[in-house]
Parts: C-alpha cells; structure tokens; sequence
C-alpha cells in the first residue's frame, strides 16, 4: 500500500529518512513530497542574543528550523542533533506544545533567568501563554518564515498521476494541510473518501477538522513507530482509535 508523506526529507549525509524505513517495515511504500521552505530572519539579533549566555537560563527549540537558526549564528557544520553545538535537551520526549509548557514550568521558578525561545513566524501560542501566566520569563524571537514549497503543486500531480491514489496521506503540521489540502482535493476527486489520513500530532490533528479532513489515526507521539502504528491501523481495523 502507497503512503504520502508531505514532509521535507531529512538530510541525505543523515542517511535514510527514518520514516520512509519504519513504513517500510510495516510494507508500505512511503513517498516524501516536500511542503514547505523557510527564510530565515533575524539572526543578527539572535547571534547578539546568544553572545550573552549570561542572560539566559535556557533555549526553548519546538522546531528544527529553530536549531538550523542557531546553528548558522554559530556556523556550526553538522544539522543533526543539538548535541551538535554542546547543547544536551531536555524534555525531548513531550511531544506537544502543552506537555512541554508543563515540563518546564515544573523545572523553572518566576525569579529565574529568561527562556530565549527562537520560533517560526507560525508559532502557536500556548507555550508563552503557559509560561507567561506561571511567571515564567520567557523572550521570543521570530527567526524564520514558512511558505509554500514552489515545487509542491508540481510535486503532488507528478505523484497522483504517476502512483495513483494512495491508501493513506499524512499531514506533518497545519501550514501543509492550508498548502496541500485543495491541490490533493483536486486530484483525488470522487476517490478522495478511500484515503485515509493521518496526523503526525494534535496540533495537526485540528487543523485537518477544522479544513473538514477526518482524521483517520494521530500518532501517539510524533515518531515514526507511533506514526507507522497508527496507519497500520488505520487500514487494518474497523474502528480505529489512536490516542491523540
């Protein structure tokens, strides 16, 4: 069975994307079609911002774009992980927005240093509000734009008119479904109600109910195995619930 990932593939000196490899497992046959391209803003304030580690007690990273920021601040050669620039996370495993706000707030007290927190343009708010409501100083800084990938209209009708219409589509943030749901709507036509699609977290989740997409399955957690987990279920089982 076809499944369309709309997510950028990872780095190629990375190796293999290790959702395209868990999928693989599961015998599905998963394509990456890239959504989405970032401009980065900002990163003379947020190189002036990182000369003074003093005054802060931490970063915030929600993103990778926001770790790519950083790194090209500090010309950092390596785009894997943040123990790349000497950094070692924290709370990598909350999965969401809420349950991040929760972790720090359980670790960081209102007379503490501020957060610098570098996002998207596109950020959600829950995690500053969170914060700013515990007393929690936190400073934001836009560092990057999302926009449409200009190959992605192309993208999307190489796909359906070489590969057809896949069994499941999976949606990796809410700027894709604003950007793909009316090219994938236009293609799959009547056929539109065989697929399944899924959602790589919550977050996603609503904004696919919100466009009018059901959402076949939500990954438990926003990792390949949970991802790959909930798909098999999703065509498999009557009645699939996957917990958001």
């Amino acid at each position: 069975m076809k499944v369309l990932l709309l997510k950028d593939p990872k780095d190629k000196e990375s190796g293999p994307d290790p959702y395209i490899q868990e999928l693989g497992l599961y015998r599905f046959e998963a394509t990456l079609i890239p959504v989405l391209s970032f401009e980065f803003i900002s990163l003379e304030s947020l190189f002036e911002k990182l000369s003074h580690p003093e005054c802060y007690g931490g970063l915030i990273f929600t993103s990778p774009r926001a770790l790519e920021a950083i790194k090209m601040c500090l010309k950092e050669k390596s785009k894997n992980e943040v123990e790349d620039i000497g950094l070692t996370p924290q709370g990598e495993k909350s999965g969401n927005a809420e349950k991040l706000a929760e972790y720090i707030c359980s670790r960081e007290k209102s007379d503490s240093s501020a957060l610098l927190f570098p996002c998207g343009a596109l950020k959600r708010e829950v995690l500053p509000t969170v914060l700013r409501e515990k007393g929690i100083p936190l400073e934001s800084l836009t560092v990057y734009q999302t926009t449409q990938h200009a190959h992605l209209q192309e993208s999307l009708s190489s796909y359906f008119s070489q590969q057809g219409i896949p069994a499941s589509i999976v949606f990796f943030s809410p700027s894709g479904v604003k950007f793909c749901l009316q090219h994938i709507q236009k293609l799959s036509g009547d056929f539109i109600n065989h697929i399944k699609f899924a959602a790589i977290g919550p977050t996603t989740a609503e904004a696919m109910e919100a466009a009018g997409i059901p959402v076949s399955c939500t990954a438990e957690s926003p990792t390949p195995q949970d991802l790959a987990t909930g798909i098999q279920q999703a065509l498999h089982l009557h009645n699939c619930s996957v917990p958001k």
